[in-house]
């Protein structure tokens, strides 16, 4: 199973890389197989690469979604 991870936007580095971040984490971003990436846009990041621009709303939902399953499968322990 492949899981992408929405992430925001916080710094472009330069025409391939920027920085990202969720939940206080920075990852390192490969953006060149979307265009015109800017700051505080969402991505869907998979593998270091981010392959979809999301807006706000559904970032959020994907978001609360992750959240959801993990607390559903800590009490499942």
């Amino acid at each position: 199973m492949c899981i992408a991870v929405p992430v925001k936007v916080i710094e472009i580095v330069n025409d391939t890389e920027a920085v990202g971040a969720v939940k206080g984490v920075r990852k390192t971003v490969n953006i060149t197989l979307i265009s015109e990436v800017e700051v505080g846009d969402y991505v869907l990041l998979h593998s270091g690469c981010a392959i979809q621009k999301l807006n706000q709303s559904a970032a959020q939902e994907t978001l609360a979604a992750f959240r959801d399953l993990a607390q559903d499968a800590g009490e499942e322990r």
